[in-house]
C-alpha cells in the first residue's frame, strides 16, 4: 500500500495512484440536501405579517411595554439592590419576538481579558465583549448593524458566557427602549436647605400605605438612615411597637415575596 509520503510525492509529480490504491478509494456520497419545513402556525405563535423588519421591531416594542426590576442581589444576607437579568429580558422578548418574526444573531464577537483580583484578594478573571449583532425581519431584510457591549468578573470559566448575556440583555433593553415601570425620578420633589424633617409617624404612614411601591419603600430606609430613625419605634398597623426599620422591611419582603 502506498505511503502518505509517497501519495503526496505523486501528487506534486503528477504520477497516477497504482490501480490497488485507486480501487481502494471511494468517492464521497452526494449529501441530499435538507428537507424544506413550513412554519407551523400555532395559537400562540401564527405565522408572523410579512412586514419590514422595523415594522416588525415596532410591533415587538409594542407587546413588551415594561420590566420591572425583580431580580434581587443579595450580598450577606441583606438586599443590596433590584436589577432586570438576562432571563428577565429573554422571557419578555421571546415570545415577543417570535409572534413578530424578529430574530437577533450575533454576527461577530470581540472579547478581551484582563487578571485581577476580588477585594477579598481572590484571583479573578476580567472579560469583556463587544458584539455585533444583525436583527433581521420576518421578510429577510434586517436592521444596520447594531452593537452591545458586557463585562463580567469570575473566578471560574464562564466569565465569557455571563459577558455575552449582559451584551445581549443590553441590546434588548437599550434598542427596545423598555422602561421599568417605576416612577420617574423628577416625579419626587426633593426639599433643601431649611425643609423641616419628617416625623416618625408620617413615615409609618407611608410605610404601612399599601400604595408604597418596593422602590419608594427602600428609598424610605436610606431616608432613615440618613435622619438616624431606623431603630425608632412606632405603633404598627397591628397597635404594636415596631422599629421603623422592622416595619419597613417587613412590607418590603411582603410586596416582593420575600416573606414566602
Amino acid at each position: 500500500m502506498t505511503s502518505l509520503t509517497e501519495r503526496a510525492e505523486q501528487a506534486a509529480t503528477g504520477e497516477q495512484p497504482q490501480a490497488a490504491d485507486a480501487a481502494q478509494y471511494t468517492p464521497p456520497v452526494p449529501t441530499e440536501p435538507l428537507p424544506v419545513y413550513d412554519y407551523e402556525a400555532s395559537e400562540d405563535y401564527p405565522v408572523p405579517a410579512m412586514v419590514p423588519v422595523h415594522l416588525a421591531w415596532l410591533r415587538v416594542r409594542n407587546d413588551v411595554r415594561a420590566v420591572a426590576k425583580s431580580d434581587r442581589h443579595i450580598e450577606n444576607g441583606k438586599l443590596k439592590y433590584h436589577f432586570r437579568g438576562i432571563e428577565a429580558a429573554l422571557n419578555a422578548f421571546g415570545p415577543a419576538t417570535l409572534r413578530h418574526g424578529i430574530t437577533a444573531l450575533a454576527v461577530d464577537i470581540t472579547t478581551s481579558y484582563r487578571d485581577t483580583k476580588s477585594s477579598r484578594g481572590n484571583p479573578m478573571r476580567e472579560c469583556t465583549v463587544v458584539v455585533t449583532w444583525q436583527i433581521l425581519g420576518p421578510a429577510g431584510d434586517s436592521l444596520p448593524l447594531l452593537k452591545s457591549a458586557g463585562e463580567s468578573l469570575d473566578s471560574g470559566d464562564k466569565g465569557t458566557a455571563k459577558a455575552q448575556s449582559l451584551a445581549l440583555r443590553a441590546l434588548l433593553f437599550n434598542t427596545g427602549m423598555i422602561p421599568t415601570g417605576d416612577p420617574e425620578p423628577e416625579s419626587q420633589h426633593i426639599e433643601r436647605g431649611e425643609a423641616p424633617q419628617r416625623s416618625a409617624t408620617d413615615y409609618r404612614d407611608e410605610i404601612v400605605d399599601p400604595k408604597t411601591t418596593p422602590g419608594r419603600l427602600e428609598q424610605i430606609s436610606y431616608e432613615l438612615k440618613s435622619a438616624r430613625m431606623l431603630h425608632v419605634k412606632v405603633a404598627n398597623e397591628s397597635g404594636d411597637e415596631e422599629t421603623l426599620d422592622a416595619l419597613g422591611m417587613r412590607h418590603y419582603k411582603e410586596r416582593t415575596g420575600g416573606g414566602q
